[in-house]
């Protein structure tokens, strides 16, 4: 069973109202008095906040109708009990700050910027771009967050899955499918367009898992999340989930004799760190008898870009790929 329609419609349709709140306070960012940008922003911040609340309003409201169509009244008897109060959702962001604070950040970039000896034009464009990330994640979050608590409202809903959209970054792609209980926080990033569907009993939707989105993507679009590199390493047979999970932690390293790109992730868990232990073992480095308890490696693990420019040959890169985890 793959996503319910309900449950596409729904993100999309949130998708949209965030992706059209966000082009209304661009129209009104365009109005800024380029001699007076502090105090101008100031007098149009009060319209931008009520576009951004009302939108938040609907995302909210969204989530009851929804459920009813999805998982039908919790109780016959009580078909509105448990209704979500919208007001109580609007008005912060998805960390809790006051919106209105928050939306003063795009100003004070571009005020910065200019400061830097930026051009009044580069300026504007990166505090337009911050403000548009500020207003789609704060509408997201919000119906995000709504989802979640209509869910917890029904005993019936056992926990959430994880529906990732078509052409979502691979931070998401990794947790497509994943099933959480209602009482965790979901996993997002800026402008994050994900979204969830309830498991019940009677309703345990099975969605895509990352492997079959990875496989049902073009090479371009390939290319376009994970990087010709990441690309390239998928192809040579690279497990996804360390692919990915490496680049969270990327730091530059002297490795072989060179400046190389490396990464901390992985090397506390995964599959780099286990093979590291056994390889030490096979060398005597390490006792048999000692376990991997604790055991951290001292050698840098390589990204996919950097066993490629170090590679002699295929077979090397795939041995390599195999050494630091990447292929099992």
């Amino acid at each position: 069973m793959s996503p319910s329609p309900q449950a596409v419609a729904h993100m999309e349709a949130r998708r949209r109202l965030a992706l059209a709140t966000a082009l209304a306070t661009r129209r009104l960012w365009r109005q800024l008095d380029q001699d007076n940008l502090y105090q101008s922003w100031l007098g149009l911040i009060g319209d931008v906040f009520a576009l951004v609340v009302a939108s938040q309003l609907k995302a909210v409201q969204m989530t009851d109708p929804w459920l009813l169509r999805l998982l039908g009244p919790e109780d016959e008897d009580r078909p509105e009990a448990n209704r979500l109060i919208p007001a109580a959702f609007a008005g912060v962001d998805g960390t809790g700050r006051p919106l209105v604070d928050v939306l003063r950040a795009p100003i004070w970039t571009t005020l910065r910027m200019l400061t830097q000896g930026r051009p009044i034009v580069q300026a504007l464009v990166s505090g337009q771009a911050l403000l548009d990330a500020i207003v789609q994640t704060a509408v997201a979050d919000t119906g995000r967050a709504a989802d979640s608590v209509g869910m917890t409202a029904r005993p019936s809903v056992t926990g959430y899955i994880r529906v990732v959209e078509a052409g979502a970054c691979s931070r998401c792609i990794i947790l497509a499918g994943a099933e959480y209980q209602t009482d965790r926080a979901f996993l997002r990033h800026p402008r994050c367009k994900c979204g969830m569907e309830p498991v019940t009993r009677d309703h345990t939707p099975a969605v895509p898992s990352p492997k079959r989105l990875v496989d049902q993507m073009s090479e371009a679009q390939k290319r376009k999340t994970f990087g010709v590199a990441g690309a390239k390493a998928l192809a040579e047979g690279a497990d996804l989930g360390q692919l990915v999970n490496a680049r969270r932690g990327m730091q530059s390293a002297s490795v072989l004799g060179g400046r190389a790109v490396t990464t901390s992730e992985g090397t506390v868990r995964g599959e780099f760190r286990r093979q590291e232990f056994r390889r030490l073992q096979a060398e005597g480095a390490i006792p048999r008898s000692r376990s991997m308890r604790g055991f951290r490696p001292t050698r840098a693990r390589l990204m996919p870009e950097e066993i490629y420019r170090l590679a002699d040959d295929r077979e090397h890169a795939v041995r390599l790929l195999r050494e630091h985890g990447y292929i099992a």
